[in-house]
């Protein structure tokens, strides 16, 4: 009887040829599609492009300064702005201010009561006005003027002298702190000292005199209200 022994067992293998077909189909795919990725993204570089170059030669908008006009505007007058005008019709409209008030020539020359006027006292002339002021406080010029002396002087203990604006010499007497100098300009109202007691007195204020040349000492009282300035009335 015959043996018959099987057969051994063998690796299947694909013929070469077959082999070839399939790599060469494998390979035209990958370039078929790799050329396709290629040409998309060609495309979007060409729109890309044609973007860019419509954004650069296509014209700039056109400033306006409506908006810093309107602002402008409004902060003078919200009403004067009309969005329908043209720029150059919404002008800012400009409000008249009032003047400065004018500064005042005479004032008074220390906020206090008058304790004493001019004329006689205690057996003699009193040739001033007494302001009953506490220590210490501000003396003003009661006009425009020059100081012409600072210092010590009889009877007054520390005097200030001033040229006022009309000619006559404005005294200040018995102050405690002198706060000027010979030859300093004043103004109506400029602080020049402060109220004290020095010299010849009873207690703190000031003695203001008037001198008019050719004339001598004059009552302050109306030459005060020659000048508008009642210094006998004082709310105080």
């Amino acid at each position: 009887m015959p043996v018959t022994l099987p057969l051994p067992l063998r690796k299947l293998t694909v013929p070469s040829i077959g082999r070839r077909r399939v790599t060469t189909q494998v390979v035209a795919t990958t370039t078929a599609l790799f050329a396709g990725f290629g040409l998309l993204a060609a495309g979007a570089d060409s729109d890309n492009e044609t973007i860019k170059n419509v954004a650069a030669t296509a014209p700039a908008p056109a400033a306006t300064d409506a908006p810093a006009a309107e602002q402008q505007a409004h902060s003078h007058d919200p009403a004067a702005w009309d969005p329908n005008k043209p720029a150059a019709d919404n002008q800012p409209v400009a409000f008249p201010f009032p003047p400065p008030l004018p500064r005042p020539t005479t004032v008074r020359p220390v906020d206090a009561v008058v304790s004493s006027g001019f004329g006689p006292r205690w057996g003699a002339n009193h040739f001033g006005i007494d302001f009953a002021g506490q220590q210490g406080v501000p003396i003003r010029s009661v006009t425009d003027g020059v100081v012409i002396e600072a210092g010590p002087a009889t009877g007054f203990g520390l005097w200030v002298r001033v040229q006022q604006d009309d000619g006559t010499v404005g005294v200040y007497g018995h102050m405690q702190d002198i706060l000027v100098q010979v030859g300093q300009p004043v103004q109506a109202g400029d602080v020049i000292a402060t109220v004290g007691s020095r010299g010849q007195s009873t207690g703190p204020h000031l003695h203001f005199e008037v001198h008019q040349p050719g004339v001598g000492k004059i009552d302050p009282q109306p030459w005060f209200a020659g000048r508008g300035l009642d210094v006998m009335n004082f709310p105080g």
